[in-house]
This record gives C-alpha cells, structure tokens and sequence, in this order.
C-alpha cells in the first residue's frame, strides 16, 4: 500500500536523503562497533583477503612461537643438569684431593726377639694383604758361610786323558759309604765318564760330585759330611788314583744365623721394591715400626706369643686407612647422585642429556628447522652419564696409593672438559632459538600490523563522521518537515 502514496518531489527528495544518512550511520556505528572498516569481503574484498592472510601467518608463526618456548626450557633444563653435574665432580674432585692430602695410616711397633730369631736357620717375617699383590718375606736374619765341602782327592799318578777306558779294571767295583757305585767292565770305552756320572748321580744327583784330574778322581760331598770310597782291591786303588778305603776327615762346620738389627730390618723392608709405597718401616725407639699404606687389613706373620718379631707363624694384624676407605665411598654416592642429576634433567619428556633429539620449526612451511642433541666428538648421540664419561666407582683399595688417586683426578677433569663443551654446545644452540623466538615475534607483530592497517577504521574519523552524520540526520528531517509543510498549504484554504 506504500506504493499508493503519493510524495511530493521534494518530501521525496528529503526521505532520500534521510535514509542516505539512515545508512551511512549504521555503516560508521558498525565501524565504531568492530573497530574495523573492512568487516567482511563486500567491503574490500582486497583488503579483506590480503589482511586475512597475513593474520593466517601470524597465527602459525605463534604457534610455531609456542614449540619455541618450550625447546627454549629444554634447553633451560638441560643447562640445569649440567650445571648440577659440573659441581657434583667438583665435589668428587674435592673428594679425592682430600684422599690425597689424608695420611692417616695405621701402624704397628714390634719388639724383636733377637735371640730366638738367632738360631741355626733362617726366619722370615712375612707380609700379606693390603696393596700386596702376593706375600713378601723379610728376612729376620743372615745364616753364616756355607760349609766346606768334603773332599777325597787323587793321590795316584793315573792320567784319564791317556786311558780313558781303564779296561784292564774287568770286574772291579768302586764303593761310595759301603754302596758299589760302579763296576768296570772289559774293552768298555768311556768308563772314566762313566765313573764320574755314576758318582754325581747318587742319591737322585747334587749330592756328590767327581771331577776327573790329570792324576786320577777328585770326590767331595756337598753338605760337607764325612764319606768312605772303598775300591776291590789296592790295583783298583792304584789305578783310578784314590787310595783304598779313604774317609774324609773335615765333618760338617757348625751353621749359625745373625739377626738383623732394627735398622737393617727397616732398610731391608724400605728397599724392597715390591713393598714400595705400600708398606714403610721404620725404628720407633728401638722396636721395627710397619706402616699399612692401604685402606685394606694388613697380615704380618712371624710374630710371637707374647707379640714380638721372632720368626714364628704368630700373626698380627694391622689396620687399613679408615679415611680414605670412607671417602671411596662418599665418591661412590656422588657418582650414583651425578647418574639421578642426568635422568631428572627433562622438560616435556625430551631429556637433552640422555642423547635425546629435539627438533625446532622455525617458520611456517617448515624450511627453517634446528635438531639440538648431545653429541660425542665423533658427531655420535652422546648420553652424559657416569659410564660415557669414563667415571668408574671406586673401592677402597682404589685410594691406597697417591699415583692411583692421581689418575682418578685426571679422569674427573676430562669428564668436565666434556661436560663443559656439551654446555657450549647447549648455550649456542639457546642463543639461536632464543634469536629467533624473538625474530619470530617481531614477525608476528608486523604482520598483525600490516594485517589491521588494511582493515581497521580510525576511530577519531569514524566518531567525526557518526557526529556529521547525526548533524545532517538532524537537518534532513528539518528539511522533510518544511517540505512537508509546503504539502499542507492547501488546507489553508478551506479554514
């Protein structure tokens, strides 16, 4: 029914230009509404679409921005376990410094039994365990000079070279102490060999021994104890040149042994290279101070009843250092402590210093990327661990000597060289995630910038339009009443 009523052309100009206004008001309220000038493709599609996608990238580049942040406290975590492990071998190093300067040995004095250990053989004193490998004997005293052997000598003018055989002996025999130790035999060659071989051998051999000579056959006995050689008959006698039924007459020499002093005792020990650096003795008033360079008990054997050095198969007993073997064992627990320190040290189930990978994305088509690892020199995944770095639980026997515990230093302060460079790795690898999170967000911002260039309204513009609007709205009514006015002339004239 709107289309039957009839506006004059100027009411119909001003209703047109009121909702003109009308319309371009709600268009500036929307805009003040959404903040945008462009809310959708109709108003410029150009605009709209380009905005559209740099808001698109920002948004993955945000995400992307998130997997950063999370290496970035990998990495963080990391750092920690390898700062906590660097001091935990410090502390191990402080361990075995402080093994090293301990000298806390324990030590025994000994009396020594010179009169018992002053007999007619010889006495050890015997040490074992410790750092001893095997047993030691120390010899406790000396015996005197061996016993002159007895001898029977040739007497006769019969020369071996010349007749060699003596085969005109047939059937004669040769008796050492009452035993036929040979028998000649008849065109025999050899039997002046033979005759000395027979003599050498008695007994199982080393008892005896013959010497052929220019006139006849020299005999002695090694022990130097009498003995008889009896030949058949005096022509045998004559022949090998002894005379018949010679007995020694020199007997065996008394053997006496002398104990060692203190000091000859604590030179003999001290010099002794397989007790050097592992036992050590010296004369403590008089009486043979030992030492126990170890952390293990030591043995020593040859010690009397009544606890004197005499030779004997007593036994003492000699405590190891109790300081060293305690802080092998606090070395222990701070290797086991240093393993923990590397498992612990994960961040969202990546653990860095367990050889683990963790991989970056660094921009939206996945082009610019970083794989961070822990690796040996070889470029091999490299666990931090105690066992990769070379660092082997001790026992206790481990810190007897100086030189060992030398060597478990060196071991400690390659496995920092190599913590230290797993670090230099970490930090360089932090720095450029770190660089390119923050590239990364500078990024962000400028396309959500470029992006809201392109589709935001200035709001002080938009609000002086809505007040031009709101002053035109205001004057295009003015204008339709007094159009609207003209209409109504006519009605004047029938008042």
């Amino acid at each position: 029914m709107g289309n039957d009523v009839v506006l004059s052309a100027g009411v119909r100009q001003n209703l047109l230009a009121l909702q003109n206004t009308a319309k371009l008001m709600s268009t500036t309220q929307n805009r003040l509404a959404t903040g945008k000038k462009v809310n959708s493709a109709l108003d410029n599609p150009v605009n709209f679409f380009t905005s559209a996608g740099l808001q698109s990238r920002a948004r993955d580049l945000s995400a992307l921005l998130d997997a950063m942040s999370n290496g970035v406290k990998t990495l963080e975590a990391a750092d920690n376990g390898i700062t906590a492990i660097t001091r935990t071998i410090e502390s191990m190093q402080s361990t075995l410094l402080q093994a090293r300067q301990d000298k806390s040995f324990k030590s025994t004095s000994y009396t020594v039994d010179a009169t018992t250990i002053g007999t007619t053989s010889l006495k050890n004193l015997t040490v074992s365990g410790g750092a001893l490998a095997a047993p030691v004997n120390v010899a406790l005293n000396q015996l005197a000079a061996a016993a002159t052997p007895a001898t029977v000598t040739s007497t006769g003018a019969v020369d071996y070279t010349t007749n060699p055989d003596l085969s005109a002996l047939n059937g004669q025999t040769v008796s050492v102490n009452g035993t036929v130790v040979y028998t000649f035999t008849n065109a025999v060659a050899g039997q002046a060999a033979a005759l000395k071989a027979a003599i050498d051998g008695i007994g199982g051999g080393g008892v005896y021994t013959a010497t052929l000579a220019a006139t006849g056959i020299n005999i002695s006995r090694a022990d130097g104890a009498n003995f008889t050689v009896t030949t058949s008959n005096a022509a045998v006698a004559t022949s090998i040149g002894i005379p018949n039924n010679t007995t020694t007459t020199n007997g065996v020499p008394a053997v006496t042994a002398a104990a060692f002093t203190v000091d000859q005792l604590v030179a003999s020990i001290n010099s002794n290279t397989s007790l050097t650096d592992k036992v050590r003795a010296s004369n403590d008033a008089g009486k043979l101070r030992i030492e126990n360079l170890s952390t293990t008990d030591l043995t020593v054997t040859g010690i009397g009843v009544d606890g004197e050095i005499d030779g004997t198969g007593g036994t003492g007993t000699i405590g190891g250092n109790q300081v060293r073997r305690n802080l092998a064992t606090q070395f222990d627990q701070l290797r086991d402590q240093l393993d923990k320190l590397s498992d612990d040290a994960s961040f969202n189930g990546i653990n860095l210093l367990h050889g683990d990978k963790l991989k970056l994305v660094f921009n939206e088509n996945s082009t610019s990327t970083i794989e961070i690892q822990s690796r040996d020199q070889n470029g091999n995944a490299f666990a931090i661990n105690s066992t990769n770095l070379g660092i082997s639980y001790l026992i206790a026997s481990d810190l007897d000597s100086d030189a060992n515990i030398d060597t478990f230093l060196g071991g400690l302060t390659t496995a920092l060289a190599t913590i230290r460079s797993q670090a230099s790795n970490f930090g360089s690898n932090l720095s450029i995630v770190q660089n390119r999170q923050d590239f990364t967000k500078a990024m962000i911002n400028t396309l959500q910038t470029g992006a809201d260039t392109l589709v935001l309204a200035d709001t002080n513009e938009e609000g002086a339009n809505m007040l031009a609007l709101q002053t035109r709205q205001q004057l295009s009514s003015t204008a339709l009443s007094l159009a609207s006015q003209a209409d109504q002339a006519v009605l004047r004239l029938f008042g």
